[in-house]
């Protein structure tokens, strides 16, 4: 019935799959055809019977056979027609005439996003830590089954908590395992922070531009967003203690090192008068600091000068292990981690500890530390080489880091940047409009670029012809 090659690189499970799928998808086996016995096509084919039953239990999984108790295998009634035709291909669908924070996270997680993430919010695969997952999965499948099918703890597993106490020790954050609360990755710490505060019509304070998923998750609420500007120097605190004054919110979400979209960090003179202004109006400062592993030396914290008394420190390896793995914490007052801990719990019970031990392991190994210092470089050379690139082509960067992620440039005399987006699109590169970063989507010439991504002739050449068409 299928003719396999035996001496074929192709695994021979691959080939009986293969063979059978062509023949349902092109007729040659119609809805409801009963296929050979597992011992019958093993001996027509001349391979074990534990190869056909594993192909059989893979075409089962994919939908197109069916397997009927004591009476064999059958092609699927119910047919799932092949995905190749269904989806508009990604550089013909328009950006939209009204950009929000939305599109940009649907856009680039979809398969057949552009080529160039130029403006995309995450490292290439080529930058994180693949051998230290491959390694701590190979570690965690030889431990009792208990460990890995349970449900973990309320706070998270305790051995990463107590290793995560250490790290923010280095950085003079202080605190108790029992004051780290460990997440589905940081939006979880961020969504469980705002559940916890605010309710609707209550007033947050948010970095402007900053971090565009935030918003709509406190629109959703019915929270009322107010952005204050951030500067070289981190947020503006004329702006931010006028704005305090006037809506009295009850958070204010700031991103200290590395900031999304600016790069910027906040100066440690800044981080002391943000402390003051919070104490002095009774407000709730939430600290996502996710990319402080950047810095070479101990990245300045709001944490670290008032202990965790009125700021919610937030903290994920993401960024620099995988962000498959969405492992975030929260380190914050006794207090409040009971607070976030009974949300955590009532929402979704406890967080992953498969994913927290792999975590945990990874930190224990001892390479971690080679592999933050072999990115720093990384991004450091990239930083440089896209920055020299973007004012080459004639861009006016907001601030240049020193490493980190992001850089936040524009064009000065290009009023329609979704209009370059869409441009840019067409040729396989995705770019980040600056309004999407805005806290209400006002207009701006900048654009968030990601370092990792954008080293990219490609997407040099398109801004140097954008350039002159202006």
């Amino acid at each position: 019935m299928f003719t396999l090659d035996p001496d074929s690189a192709t695994p021979l499970v691959t080939q009986l799959v293969e063979g059978v799928s062509e023949r349902v998808r092109g007729g040659g086996l119609a809805p409801g055809a009963r296929l050979p016995s597992v011992r019958r096509l093993a001996a027509q084919c001349g391979v074990s019977t534990l190869t056909v039953s594993n192909a059989y239990n893979r075409l089962v999984a994919d939908g197109l056979l069916e397997a009927r108790r004591a009476s064999g295998y059958f092609v699927s009634a119910r047919l799932i027609p092949p995905r190749t035709a269904e989806r508009r291909p990604a550089r013909d669908r328009p950006v939209p005439v009204s950009l929000d924070s939305g599109w940009l996270l649907q856009r680039v997680y979809e398969e057949d996003a552009p080529t160039i993430k130029a403006g995309c919010g995450w490292l290439p695969d080529s930058h994180l830590f693949a051998d230290g997952i491959k390694q701590a999965l190979s570690g965690l499948a030889r431990r009792p089954d208990r460990l890995v099918l349970r449900y973990g703890h309320p706070l998270g597993y305790a051995p990463l908590r107590r290793a995560i106490q250490l790290l923010l020790a280095q950085r003079d954050i202080g605190c108790e395992p029992d004051q780290i609360v460990l997440t589905h990755g940081a939006s979880q710490a961020l969504d469980l922070t705002m559940r916890a505060f605010l309710q609707p019509g209550d007033v947050a304070l948010v970095d402007d531009p900053g971090y565009c998923n935030l918003y709509p998750l406190l629109h959703a609420m019915g929270v009322r967003i107010v952005g204050v500007e951030r500067t070289v120097q981190g947020p503006s605190i004329a702006a931010l203690q006028a704005l305090a004054e006037r809506h009295r919110p009850k958070l204010f979400f700031t991103n200290t090192n590395f900031h999304n979209p600016t790069g910027t960090a906040c100066a440690p003179g800044t981080a002391y008068q943000i402390l003051r202004i919070a104490e002095r109006h009774d407000m709730l400062v939430v600290e996502d600091d996710i990319f402080s592993s950047f810095a070479a030396e101990t990245a300045p914290s709001i944490a670290s000068l008032d202990q965790l008394g009125r700021v919610i420190h937030v903290g994920s390896f993401s960024k620099t292990i995988s962000p498959s793995l969405r492992v975030g914490y929260l380190a914050c007052s006794p207090e409040n981690a009971q607070r976030l801990l009974h949300l955590k719990m009532a929402m979704g019970l406890t967080s992953s500890e498969i994913a927290e031990s792999l975590v945990h392991a990874i930190l224990a190994e001892g390479h971690y530390r080679l592999h933050i210092a072999r990115l720093r470089e990384k991004l450091a050379a990239e930083q440089k080489s896209v920055a020299d690139a973007l004012i080459g082509v004639g861009m006016r960067l907001f601030h240049r880091p020193t490493n980190g992620m992001f850089l936040w440039a524009g064009f000065d005399d290009c009023p329609d940047v979704p209009g370059l987006a869409q441009r840019a699109a067409a040729e396989g590169i995705m770019l980040a409009p600056g309004q999407l970063f805005r806290a209400h989507q006002e207009p701006t010439p900048f654009l968030r670029f990601n370092v990792a991504h954008a080293n990219a002739a490609p997407l040099f050449r398109f801004l140097e012809r954008a350039r002159r068409a202006a």
